[in-house]
């Protein structure tokens, strides 16, 4: 059983800061990419960070510059620093493992950690 633990949600002002971690624990396998997403009310779930295993990174379009997704492997987390957050940045912000086992290949999700900017 895998399960991903997320932390370091909550509300902050415009232009403030805050770091997501997201920790991986059970049966994970060989972790290929650790992810984040998020879903603003009403909205569909969408891409926000992406660190494969061997380290290379990519951003929605919409964070480029201000987000940064990091990863510590001996800890299976991962962490997504955010800065200059916008009330736009406001969402439920979820983890997403994506590993390979004896099994093949799985995906997980945490349970979600809420995001809000106010401006």
């Amino acid at each position: 059983q895998v399960q991903l633990v997320e932390s370091g949600g909550g509300l902050v002002q415009a232009g403030g800061s805050l770091r997501l971690s997201c920790t991986a624990s059970g049966n994970i396998g060989s972790i290929n990419a650790m992810n984040w997403y998020r879903q603003a009310p009403g909205k569909q779930r969408d891409l926000v960070a992406v660190i494969i295993s061997g380290g290379s990174t990519d951003y929605a379009d919409s964070v480029k510059g201000r987000f940064t997704i990091s990863r510590d492997n001996a800890k299976n987390t991962v962490y997504l620093q955010m800065n200059s957050l916008k009330p736009e940045d406001t969402a439920v912000y979820y983890c997403h493992l994506v590993s390979t086992t004896a099994w093949g290949r799985r995906n997980y999700w945490g349970q979600g950690t809420q995001v809000t900017v106010s401006s």
